[in-house]
């Protein structure tokens, strides 16, 4: 993470600038964002998301898609989901240029490892957005890579002007399934062999994407294998986020309250049902906005974003569970 990158202080938000709607392919749009006086926007490493909030207390994350020696903007790319929450059909529908825009400090879940020698990155759809900052700064360090980028066709890989140097180069190859897996990315074929030491692999993609990858990868060196998931993936039939682990409790260390954690609710919603501030976000367990460390207890953890040894400090409270009778919350 680069220095100013948010850390703790994820609360301060940003008013900035909509200057540019491009369309990037079907049914995507790209935006560009800057401060309306021109002045540098806080710097983010590639893998990058923000939050955008859209008012009435929707927010949502999108990947800082441009490279991230630019300092005087940042562009997300949007794909119009119909069966998603909402929120990229209001983005679509209602933002225009010249609209000013509450946008969070950068976090990062999904940063480059700095000891890699080589790394590969496969893209599914509009998981290409994180992938594509991460080309841009590698192709600046000047690092060994190669981006996988599967489309359904032609139409539906975004970004085809800014990403024409790394095709016409080698670096990038296009993947068109046409509506059939079979007939694109052999992904287990291309990760069968165990990687020459120091590669890494980054992965970000729809779920049956992400899935493939998981599977093909397994058998890659611990450490070595990075993913982010742009939605939470679907749990087994009958199985629920509020799940394994039925009643527990909460207690806030700062004050010794105790709080009962029903089955069918959520840490983050007990807590503020007694007034305790938690903010929230994508309530999946995919972007760390809940994040806080706990001081006692076993978790069950059920997040997509926090790697082990975050897990061994911290818990989100809009998906994490408990496995013991009591957690002890450092709040």
């Amino acid at each position: 993470m680069n220095k100013g990158e948010a850390t703790a202080n994820q609360a301060e938000m940003l008013e900035l600038f909509l200057t540019q709607i491009r369309y990037e392919g079907r049914n995507i749009h790209s935006y560009e964002l800057v401060d309306p006086d021109g002045a540098q926007l806080p710097p983010f490493s590639a893998g990058a998301h923000v939050d955008i909030h859209f008012g009435q207390g929707m927010v949502r994350q999108y990947s800082l898609c441009n490279s991230p020696s630019e300092r005087h903007r940042y562009v997300i790319a949007i794909l119009r989901d119909a069966k998603g929450r909402g929120g990229s059909q209001r983005l679509h529908d209602h933002l225009r240029v010249q609209d000013r825009v509450r946008v969070s400090w950068p976090r990062n879940h999904f940063q480059l490892d700095p000891a890699a020698r080589k790394v590969l990155l496969l893209a599914g759809g509009i998981g290409i957005t994180p992938l594509k900052a991460m080309a841009h700064a590698l192709q600046g360090q000047g690092m060994e890579f190669d981006l996988h980028y599967c489309a359904r066709d032609a139409d539906a890989a975004a970004f085809s002007r800014d990403l024409g140097a790394l095709l016409d180069s080698g670096r990038m190859h296009l993947h068109f399934d046409h509506g059939d897996p079979s007939r694109g990315l052999d992904i287990a074929g291309l990760l069968r062999d165990v990687p020459a030491e120091g590669t890494h692999l980054y992965y970000c993609g729809p779920a049956g994407f992400m899935g493939a990858c998981a599977q093909a990868a397994g058998h890659w060196p611990a450490g070595t294998v990075h993913s982010e998931h742009f939605k939470a993936p679907e749990r087994a039939p009958g199985g629920s986020a509020q799940e394994g682990g039925g009643d527990f409790r909460v207690e806030i260390a700062s004050t010794g309250q105790c709080i009962a954690v029903p089955a069918d609710r959520s840490i983050a919603d007990v807590l503020r049902e007694a007034g305790v501030a938690i903010e929230t976000s994508c309530e999946a367990g995919l972007c760390a906005t809940c994040k806080v460390r706990y001081l006692a207890g076993e978790v069950d953890h059920q997040d997509y974003v926090l790697d082990p040894s975050e897990q061994r400090e911290y818990l989100t409270v809009c998906v994490s569970r408990a496995r013991s009778e009591l957690l002890v919350l450092d709040l």
